[in-house]
């Protein structure tokens, strides 16, 4: 991997323009920080981030040698949810599930668990092959973090804040 072209930053969508080549990720692809992958165009690269970073939609790798490669959001299969919306998404957040949020469906990743429940909730529940959106977790950290509900949060000696930023992992 020595030899690849690296892409050591991320430009914000909107921020950057020309012709640049693309690269298609899932959900879980845009959640990166080094990792080898390759263009539409055959080119192989080195993503080098500094740090683990959420990639949208839209920005573009810079790579060292001046190319850029744009990052568009890859089909993956999904659940197009309809319904009582707001009732439906209080249960998906529930569940700490990424969701995408649209005027007349909520977007899931396909999970036959989750499909079953919203199915018995009286929604109606589509499955479907598409780029997957969701929204940004709360306090703009860009994913939401799940974490298991096994306790109670006033439990004596549990200890952690939900604060802004914060993130925590239940043992």
């Amino acid at each position: 991997m020595a030899n690849l072209p690296r892409a050591t930053q991320v430009l914000a969508k909107g921020s950057w323009q020309g012709p640049a080549d693309h690269v298609a990720l899932d959900y879980e692809g845009r959640f990166l920080r080094r990792k080898r992958l390759e263009a539409a165009s055959g080119l192989a690269f080195l993503v080098d981030l500094a740090e683990v970073t959420n990639i949208t939609g839209g920005e573009a790798f810079a790579l060292e040698d001046g190319r850029l490669v744009e990052v568009r959001c890859g089909i993956e299969p999904v659940l197009a949810v309809t319904g009582d919306l707001a009732r439906l998404a209080w249960h998906i957040g529930n569940r700490h599930t990424p969701c995408q949020i649209e005027p007349a469906r909520l977007v899931i990743r396909e999970d036959h668990v989750l499909e079953a429940m919203l199915r018995q909730l009286g929604a109606g529940v589509e499955k479907r092959l598409e780029p997957f959106r969701p929204e940004g977790g709360a306090y703009g950290l860009g994913r939401t973090i799940g974490h298991e509900h096994g306790h109670s949060h006033g439990d004596p000696g549990f200890g952690h804040s939900h604060g802004p930023g914060q993130f925590h992992v239940h043992p």
